[in-house]
């Protein structure tokens, strides 16, 4: 008993060791898992012949479990978003042998353009809900009507109406394979930026998930400015809308009256 009491007495008087301690019944507190990504550039300039674009974004965890890694149990979906506006889809029926809008359903901050890409395809990276949770994918971006009272059978119709319209217009578009690891925690992604793509303060935005499971996200805004004399032009019709009106007009009666006079008849 002696020596068990000096053992003890010992121990006691030993200094603490370096680092977190952990005492029975104590919670412990996991490591969460980190993300951060940079951009190939911050702002895009549209020019006359602006045909589209590629935007490269890279990125890099931390804070992870190697063994999960090594299996492929992390993915990252990265997106780019454009501007939050009101959408409103329109539905034509023939009457009378015209065709006519007769109903219609505007869609609340809807993102004008939206690009994605991913580590593989994104129905088998995570659960219908868990996706729609995050608002991720095409198939799960919010769409809430403005306004709607209805008992909501036409709904459905109308948001399948308003991805099909943006993706035949090349607004909206996925890769399932475009976000591609370079090493155990780098990873690079490729985003395709429309031709059509709108002015305006963009977001990219990339998540992270472990199996299955969304774990943290991060986001960096993307500048889309027209250059040039688009943006003259641009400026110039919101700004002096009388002025701009003014000298469209001029300008349309002189090509008319100078294309008379070139291929008028003797």
């Amino acid at each position: 008993m002696r020596l068990l009491a000096f053992v003890l007495t010992c121990l006691c008087l030993l200094p603490p060791t370096a680092g977190a301690q952990w005492l029975p019944g104590q919670a412990t507190e996991a490591v969460r898992e980190g993300l951060e990504i940079g951009t190939s550039t911050s702002e895009i300039a549209i020019t006359s012949d602006f045909h589209g674009a590629d935007l490269t974004i890279f990125g890099a965890l931390s804070n992870t479990d190697q063994l999960l890694l090594a299996i492929g149990q992390y993915d990252v979906v990265v997106v780019l978003e454009g501007p939050r506006e009101d959408a409103t889809v329109r539905r034509k029926e023939r009457v009378f042998g015209i065709w006519v809008n007769t109903r219609s359903m505007t869609f609340e901050a809807v993102p004008h353009s939206y690009s994605m890409s991913s580590s593989r395809r994104i129905d088998d990276l995570a659960t219908p809900l868990e996706l729609t949770d995050q608002g991720i994918g095409i198939d799960h971006i919010p769409l809430t009507p403005v306004g709607f009272v209805g008992d909501g059978s036409n709904l459905g119709e109308f948001r399948q109406a308003f991805r099909r319209l943006q993706q035949g217009g090349g607004l909206y578009d996925r890769n399932p394979s475009g976000v591609r690891f370079v090493s155990s925690n780098l990873f690079k992604a490729s985003l395709r930026l429309p031709a059509n793509i709108p002015n305006g303060v963009h977001t990219v935005r990339a998540y992270l998930f472990k199996s299955g499971i969304f774990v943290t996200d991060k986001s960096l805004p993307l500048r889309v400015i027209k250059t040039g004399i688009e943006q003259t032009i641009t400026d110039a019709a919101h700004e002096q809308p009388i002025l701009y009106g003014c000298v469209a007009v001029a300008l349309a009666v002189i090509t008319g009256w100078g294309a008379s006079l070139i291929f008028r008849k003797e």
